[in-house]
Order: C-alpha cells, then sequence, then structure tokens
C-alpha cells in the first residue's frame, strides 16, 4: 500500500490540493478566500495535466537522428497559456471584489445577501412619502 502511495503521489498531491481548494470555495463566505481557493483547484488542475503529459524516460522532441522516446510538449505548452488565463482571472476577479466592497461595505457572502434582500424589498415598497 504504501509502495503505490509513494509510486503515484503526484496524483495523491492532485487529490489533495482539488479537495482542499473545493472545500475554501464551498466552507467560506469570504470573496477573497473563494478565489484564493479556486487559484489552489486551478494548480491541483495544472499539477494533473503536467504528470499526465510526463513520458518516463522522455526527452524533448528534438530529432537527432537515433532512437529515442519523446515527450509531448503540448499539455505543457497548455498549461502555460492557462496559467496566463488563471493569474488574468484572478485579477477580474479581485477586481470585482474591490466593486461589491465599495458598493455594499462588505466582501462576505451573508451580509451582502441580507443588503440585497433590504434594497430588494425597499424596491418593493415603493417610494416612501
Amino acid at each position: 500500500m504504501l509502495e503505490l502511495f509513494l509510486a503515484k503521489y503526484n496524483y495523491w498531491i492532485v487529490i489533495v490540493l482539488m479537495m482542499v481548494g473545493l472545500y475554501v470555495v464551498v466552507a467560506r463566505g469570504n470573496l477573497v478566500k473563494k478565489i484564493i481557493g479556486l487559484n489552489v483547484f486551478q494548480t491541483s488542475v495544472f499539477l494533473l495535466y503536467i504528470s499526465l503529459g510526463k513520458v518516463a524516460g522522455g526527452t524533448a522532441p528534438i530529432l537527432t537522428g537515433k532512437d529515442e522516446v519523446f515527450s509531448n510538449p503540448v499539455p505543457h505548452v497548455l498549461i502555460l497559456t492557462a496559467i496566463v488565463v488563471g493569474i488574468a482571472t484572478t485579477a477580474l476577479g479581485l477586481a470585482l471584489v474591490v466593486r461589491i466592497r465599495e458598493a455594499y461595505e462588505s466582501i462576505e457572502d451573508d451580509e451582502i445577501d441580507e443588503a440585497e434582500n433590504r434594497d430588494m424589498a425597499a424596491d418593493l415598497a415603493g417610494p416612501s412619502r
């Protein structure tokens, strides 16, 4: 059992990071913590793709005339692109959190819901006389 764990330790790390990221997104009400949880989850997906793309004993796909085993560079290139997209998405999410903080004076889910419900109740009540 220990040999199985040690042989595939990178996949166990992916599973742990996915569960931690998912827990933070679901269990926390703070919007910044939710963004951090999404980043942890995203990092676990990156590690999964990099682990799947690795070939034991593989080299870079440069033709030398000898028979060699090559690693596919496409997963690694896609992960580099995903990292850039992830940074941009995180920046956008944090900018939205700043705007939400300005509008509702909070970044907690329950406090934002209460403020939104108060605003909706005031709109339904109509103009005050």
